[in-house]
């Protein structure tokens, strides 16, 4: 007889001990301490107090200049994010035949709630009880609207040749697609650094004079805040659980390498713009 599952409350849950059943109890909790210890390691890596932060943060940076760090960020990681989480859930189907048939939808219905919040989906039902959303509250299209607010025309944004170390960012994910665990470790890295560096993004945007209280900076760089609608912190550690389910002992090194280039990476990536400041006073700041 098939069993009923009635219980359409707490998806997250849901799909978190869906995940931990699929494994034994004992690599799961040797698999949650190699992640709790990398999670530590990376918050304590040098980009996380990078001097960028503080720079942004107190509004120091010209609109000229921050339009050219918005291109940039969007050739690092804005344009290329839902692919990565797309290839991510695609490649779930390398759980099997490690684990029993069926174990990859654990983590492909965990994945999808992050998908859906970049997608422009919303909690709730429209007035014919279906989905909630609206592709143009996607988040790629919303910072989109960011570089309209700039000025930033499409001929430029298409013609606008990426610094190399963006472009090392940008390709170091993009090589991550193809391994299930590689890209769900990096995307990880990738939901810290939105969180470490969305909130100062937005204050220097706000302190050249643009609304920062809808589009993408009501759902980038408001984590704390209770009334917006960021929910990166949850979508960081539903990725970090995904890999509790899909690690084994033989994987640490690997993804604590690699996690940990990328931080090296994101590093250089803001050196760079502080780098390419056009006045000397702000390159003192740092």
């Amino acid at each position: 007889m098939a069993i009923r599952f009635e219980n359409f409350n707490d998806p997250r849950k849901n799909a978190i001990d869906g995940m931990k059943r699929s494994i034994s109890n004992e690599l799961w909790t040797k698999n949650t301490a190699f992640l709790a210890k990398l999670r530590a390691d990376i918050s304590n890596h040098p980009v996380s107090k990078h001097p960028a932060i503080q720079m942004l943060n107190d509004g120091v940076i010209d609109r000229a200049s921050l339009e050219k760090i918005h291109l940039e960020y969007r050739h690092a990681i804005v344009q290329v994010f839902t692919d990565a989480l797309l290839m991510a859930q695609f490649q779930t189907k390398q759980l099997e035949p490690r684990l029993k048939s069926g174990s990859k939808m654990f983590p492909r219905f965990l994945l999808s709630l992050n998908i859906l919040d970049e997608f422009g989906f919303r909690p709730g039902v429209d007035q014919d009880g279906y989905y909630s959303g609206n592709p143009e509250y996607a988040h790629y299209p919303l910072f989109e609207d960011v570089l309209n607010d700039f000025g930033i025309s499409q001929t430029k944004r298409t013609e606008y040749k990426p610094s190399i170390i963006s472009e090392k960012v940008r390709s170091y994910l993009e090589n991550s697609f193809s391994n299930y665990k590689a890209v769900s470790a990096l995307l990880a890295v990738a939901e810290e650094e939105v969180i470490l560096f969305s909130p100062a993004l937005r204050q220097a945007t706000h302190a050249v004079g643009f609304d920062v209280d809808s589009g993408y900076y009501y759902v980038h760089g408001v984590s704390h805040d209770a009334t917006a609608e960021a929910a990166d912190d949850d979508h960081e550690d539903d990725l970090w659980f995904v890999l509790a389910q899909a690690c084994t002992e033989d994987d640490y090194d690997h993804i604590a390498r690699i996690c940990l280039e990328y931080c090296d990476l994101w590093q250089q990536f803001w050196d760079q713009q502080i780098a390419d400041l056009k006045y000397e006073p702000y390159r003192k700041l740092a």
